[in-house]
């Protein structure tokens, strides 16, 4: 087959059919992208830096044992990977460590404990009217607290419940994860087990893959996993002699409303646990003299955090939670993206609302801010617990608020016209640029006039990882007068299209099928050039004036 064919059969068979069998099973779709990438990377983009590169790549990772051989072996089939190895001997010598041993175990052996979280695409509520449209675990943003002890053999169980793969990166697995969690088709799931060797407070997340893992949180989908200390305590507990009357587990983390603004770290809004102003609008309640400990972790995914309440200076904080990692007084803590800490206080002997906020202050005017309420009458019952859980609700539930939001918000399709306005061009303006960064189209929605070109340009930069070639996007039309269908783009590249029909035209991204854009295209009316009607008329009017000027100076 010539590359011209080749093209045709791309552009004329293959894009539609892959979109379709995208949309109908999902759980073949980066595999189906991948092969038909690799294709046109071997045909049309032979002997260019970009295709030389990307060949490359997939040659230094094809042979990586064990947790790229079910990702890649689509790509590589009939080549063996290599195989399992006894590591007996590594076990052993760990087992005589003065440190933890890593966490991994036989994947035979029995659990203590076993979670289950579900990750899915669908709506989040953050209050203040505001509805959101993106990833989530267990039907929220967060997901949920998961709290297990030290030494504890854990079984993590997730299941895909979206129309995309998804994944789980657990942080607080010191052991591969990758090849047992990652990429997990629509309505599939996998499992890990672990021991919980070392204690803190850990970030789990979604991880599908490749480019995948930055944009799965970026879009929402994370959760706090705490391993608690089995025999070292935290120190003021210690000379307490109790444990925390109220223990508060505490999650800030950002919400985009579209991919170029997560890449750049331009949030819209800022929250702890889900929602905007959650604990202004609920606060926490403590007695003076209560033993406060807070869980704090920062997701971001992009923003520092410097965590402060206004009237308190800690007794003491835990880098990451280990009890080890002790510090003494204090007030702030400084935590990067993933960056967690245990703070303890005491509440004084003094009533009133004690401020929890970022010292970052931007991130506290968008919604991360919160009050601890010290009452002599507050409810008696301890110790005191709340969770990083984002806002349950129901999907009925949802489905009301999105009827009656002020503002709808998603990173990858248009939301309401105040966060996604129409870009909208006249008849002066014939070439018009759409980027392609951070999975979002940019801008979303286009208004233009017949004869406009508009060219995609894709600036996502990430090549090929875990045989995925992750940074690939491609237009393809859902709908409209006629149809859109660009071969597959890497970093950098672009494709234009000119609109000659008018319509409404409706895209999306095959790869990664929640990217949408829209087009408008529209006669535009004809502006009225006042100058170019009054000018002809100018000596004329003069003339008139000067016949009443002399009418009126005309002697009676």
């Amino acid at each position: 087959m010539t590359n011209q064919n080749y093209k045709q059969l791309l552009k004329g068979i293959l894009l539609p059919l892959l979109m379709v069998i995208f949309i109908t099973e999902s759980a073949f779709a980066c595999p189906a992208c991948n092969l038909l990438y690799k294709k046109q990377i071997e045909t049309d983009l032979s002997g260019t830096l970009v295709g030389d590169e990307l060949m490359a790549a997939m040659d230094a990772q094809k042979n990586l044992p064990l947790e790229f051989a079910e990702a890649t072996r689509h790509l590589f089939a009939g080549e063996e990977q290599e195989a399992d190895i006894d590591f007996i001997d590594i076990i052993t010598r760990d087992a005589n460590l003065s440190i933890p041993a890593t966490s991994y175990v036989d994947q035979d052996v029995e659990a203590d404990v076993s979670y289950t979280i579900a990750l899915d695409e669908g709506l989040a509520y953050l209050g203040n009217g505001v509805v959101y449209d993106g990833f989530r675990t267990n039907g929220k943003v967060p997901g949920p607290t998961i709290r297990v002890k030290e030494g504890d053999i854990v079984e993590m169980i997730i299941e895909n419940k979206g129309t995309i793969p998804h994944g789980a990166s657990i942080h607080a697995a010191y052991t591969q994860t990758s090849k047992y969690l990652g990429s997990i088709p629509a309505g599939q799931s996998k499992s890990i087990k672990f021991r919980a060797t070392i204690p803190g407070v850990y970030l789990y997340h979604c991880a599908p893959g490749g480019h995948a893992i930055p944009m799965h949180v970026m879009f929402g989908q994370y959760g706090m996993i705490v391993v608690e200390p089995a025999e070292k305590k935290y120190k003021l507990e210690e000379e307490l002699g109790h444990g925390p009357d109220v223990e508060i587990f505490m999650i800030q983390h950002e919400w985009y409303s579209s991919g170029k603004n997560a890449v750049e770290g331009n949030p819209t809004y800022v929250t702890f646990n889900g929602e905007i102003f959650k604990y202004v609008k609920e606060p926490i309640t403590a007695k003076p003299g209560d033993y406060v400990r807070i869980n704090f972790l920062n997701v971001g995914p992009n923003l520092l955090s410097t965590f402060h309440i206004v009237g308190i200076i800690w007794d003491y904080v835990y880098w990451q939670g280990h009890p080890d990692n002790v510090m003494k007084n204090g007030q702030t803590v400084t935590a990067g993206p993933s960056d967690s800490f245990v703070i303890e206080f005491r509440i004084p002997p003094d009533e009133g609302s004690y401020t929890m906020l970022s010292h970052a202050v931007g991130s506290t005017s968008r919604g991360a801010i919160g009050l601890i309420v010290a009452d002599r009458n507050a409810d008696t019952d301890t110790p005191k617990v709340v969770l990083a859980d984002g806002p349950d609700y129901t999907e009925v539930e949802l489905d009301a608020f999105k009827e009656s939001a002020t503002r709808i918000m998603s990173p990858f399709k248009a939301g309401t016209p105040d966060i996604d306005p129409p870009a909208i061009y006249g008849n002066d303006e014939k070439n018009v640029t759409v980027r392609i960064i951070g999975n979002s189209f940019h801008p979303k929605k286009l208004e233009i006039t017949p004869g406009t070109t508009v060219t995609w340009v894709n600036e996502d930069v990430f090549s090929y990882l875990a045989g995925e070639f992750s940074g690939i996007h491609n237009v393809v039309s859902t709908e409209g007068p006629t149809t859109l269908n660009s071969p597959m783009l890497a970093h950098a590249e672009s494709w234009s299209y000119t609109f000659e029909e008018e319509g409404d035209y409706s895209y999306l991204c095959t790869p990664h099928p929640y990217m949408e854009g829209k087009v408008k295209v529209y006669e535009a009316e004809s502006e009225l050039n006042v100058a170019a009607i009054m000018w002809p008329m100018i000596p004329a009017l003069l003339a008139l004036g000067f016949a009443f000027l002399a009418w009126r100076r005309k002697p009676e």
